[in-house]
């Protein structure tokens, strides 16, 4: 039976962290209903066309999806009456909009005693911040993650979503502790989430080298004391090494490479002055690296234990033998939109993954009839239909 069976979960999220923290607990066998705006859905849904696009795949795995216009007087009936019977509400709307909508915190816990009720916002529920919309890139630019990766010359935003991401793993992080709580006193939490913090924290490094050692935080700080380089070989293909704190991998990189001759550079001697001089030994290493294909490099790292990777790309990660062996994507398919790669959880319980749910993300408002009749609103579907609630 999964971790979070028998657990259920109200959503009322869009994009990115309120879903991923959804799609979490259902992959831990939680059931989530994922209550959604008749007109168009969550917002991601849309993103590149149409209602199913594959960043709203991305997130929304293994949930139900029921349309309802929270605004009408009969849709907000719906959803009390779904929250009334829910272990977990997860929202993601702006401060105060839950209170206007007339789901104020304090009448929600009161209804329903055992509820956890976890907010995700953009910079917290008071403050000058407060009000302002937030999205990954705003998150990252004020809690510090952007001055890391962003060229002060030529600033431009480039890879995934982090702080959305972090925000979705932090509220997983409260809701677990708040169910395990709960379980032990029977005391229900609310749980304020938001994407400012979750960034900081998911950095604590360099705050810390900041802070408490003094060190200038800057893009390559990190990568100099951990000792970690990108290369490019001989045939055009990227390379990663990291090297971190132990000797051994050190001199096991010079003797891959070939290099010999960097054990008796003074200006390598010791991991402090491979720190400082670490565009130098880059340089080193970069020559060696370009004199041979990368094919060659990698059985000789591996020989010498050294800790390395070739760069893959997307979809050469998707067909990497380690990534095979661990059967980390899967095949799902909707009735209607056919065949989807999913990824599963990186969670293994007891060895395995068996019981992870596998469905595949919702059509927009799929389950909205099935999960109403559940409700009792058997004789009520078509009119709720004809008056837009649904």
């Amino acid at each position: 039976m999964p971790m979070l069976s028998g657990i259920k979960v109200i959503e009322l999220t869009n994009m990115i962290t309120g879903p991923l923290c959804g799609m979490m607990l259902a992959d831990l066998g939680a059931e989530v209903i994922k209550v959604e705006n008749p007109k168009g859905g969550d917002l991601f849904r849309s993103w590149r066309g149409g209602t199913y696009s594959a960043q709203f795949g991305a997130y929304n795995r293994n949930k139900r999806s029921i349309t309802l216009n929270i605004r009408s007087e009969a849709g907000a009936d719906i959803l009390r009456k779904l929250i009334d019977d829910a272990d977990i509400l997860l929202q993601n709307f702006r401060p105060g909009v839950m209170d206007r909508l007339g789901f104020a915190r304090d009448d929600l816990m009161a209804r329903n005693p055992k509820l956890i009720h976890c907010s995700i916002s953009g910079f917290g529920e008071d403050g000058p911040y407060r009000d302002r919309p937030a999205y990954d890139a705003v998150a990252q630019a004020l809690s510090g993650v952007s001055s890391l990766f962003v060229d002060p010359e030529e600033p431009q935003f480039t890879g995934p979503t982090v702080a959305d991401n972090a925000t979705g793993f932090y509220a997983v992080y409260g809701i677990l502790g708040a169910l395990f709580e709960r379980e032990r006193t029977g005391k229900a939490r609310y749980l304020d989430i938001n994407m400012l913090e979750s960034g900081i924290a998911f950095i604590p490094d360099p705050f810390a080298n900041m802070s408490n050692s003094g060190i200038t935080p800057g893009p390559t700080v990190r990568v100099q004391a951990s000792q970690s380089f990108a290369l490019k070989c001989g045939d055009g293909k990227l390379l990663a090494i990291h090297l971190s704190i132990q000797e051994k991998f050190w001199k096991g990189a010079v003797a891959a490479f070939e290099c010999p001759e960097l054990l008796e550079d003074p200006r390598f001697a010791e991991r402090a002055g491979r720190m400082e001089n670490y565009m130098a030994l880059k340089e080193a290493f970069q020559n060696a690296a370009a004199s041979q294909p990368r094919a060659y490099w990698l059985p000789r790292l591996d020989a010498e234990d050294a800790p390395f990777s070739p760069i893959l790309t997307l979809d050469e990660t998707m067909m990497d033998p380690q990534v095979q062996h661990l059967d980390t994507f899967y095949q799902a398919s909707h009735p209607s939109e056919g065949d989807l790669t999913l990824i599963r959880r990186p969670v293994h319980i007891d060895g395995s993954r068996d019981d992870q749910p596998l469905a595949p993300p919702p059509t927009l408002g799929e389950h909205s009839e099935e999960i109403l009749e559940e409700l009792g609103y058997s004789e009520k579907i078509a009119s709720l239909r004809e008056d837009n609630v649904i």
